[in-house]
């Protein structure tokens, strides 16, 4: 999950702010921190969830290649062709993009 912290920061890098237990009424802006609403931040929220759903495919697939000195080591040996068909395309294929 999102957290309010994380969806602030996006939002505003430089902002500053306290929130207790990932609560939104809880929020104190510090240091003459411009407040950001509550609908926007909740907003980002959702937007930064749903691409981090949209992207599981991307952490699926990083789990599954091989070490990249493995795969260096069959790029020399067997070429650029041989290393895509051979270990990239099959995870590829298992995690397609946008899949779920």
């Amino acid at each position: 999950m999102i957290t309010i912290s994380e969806a602030i920061k996006t939002i505003n890098p430089e902002a500053e702010f306290s929130c207790t237990d990932n609560d939104i009424s809880s929020i104190k802006w510090l240091n003459n921190t411009t407040p950001i609403s509550s609908d926007d931040i909740t907003s980002k929220q959702n937007e930064l969830e749903n691409d981090y759903t949209a992207k599981q495919y991307q952490r699926d697939r990083a789990k599954e290649y091989p070490l990249l000195a493995e795969q260096i080591d069959y790029i020399y040996h067997n070429g650029i062709e041989a290393w895509k068909t051979d270990m990239i395309n099959p995870v590829k294929n298992k995690y397609p993009k946008g899949s779920e």
